[in-house]
């Protein structure tokens, strides 16, 4: 393998670990985001009748008074249902287990390219 096959196989390697690291960044944020959420719903769960802060953008918060514990969430396509907070917590930490499967296989992905570096290196080196 010449060098210029060798610097092709290695920029093709390079984007691939760039667009993992991405998917990874993605999968990670995503788990923290969940992870937050389900500390605010164990944090208003027995508070109802009692004022809170609710988020209604970006580092914007508003004075609300609870008024139920039941929550109206989004199960996709735009499809609403109600559930209690205990149910709504366990469909959060379902995600973050499964986003948690998703980094796993990122991971692996990772570590297969890296071992094909390194073979590639080995064999490079052999010619």
């Amino acid at each position: 393998m010449n060098n210029e096959e060798l610097n092709r196989k290695f920029g093709i390697f390079e984007q691939q670990i760039r667009q993992i690291q991405e998917q990874l960044q993605a999968v990670e944020n995503a788990i923290f985001e969940m992870d937050i959420i389900d500390s605010g719903l164990g944090e208003i769960e027995g508070k109802t009748g009692e004022e809170i802060m609710a988020p209604i953008g970006k580092g914007i918060f508003v004075k609300a008074k609870l008024l139920s514990e039941e929550l109206t969430v989004d199960v996709g396509d735009k499809h609403f249902i109600k559930k209690t907070i205990p149910d709504t917590q366990k469909l959060i930490r379902d995600q973050v287990e499964n986003l948690g499967k998703m980094k796993n296989e990122l991971e692996k992905s990772l570590d297969k390219i890296n071992g094909e570096i390194t073979q590639t290196m080995l064999n490079a080196e052999k010619k």
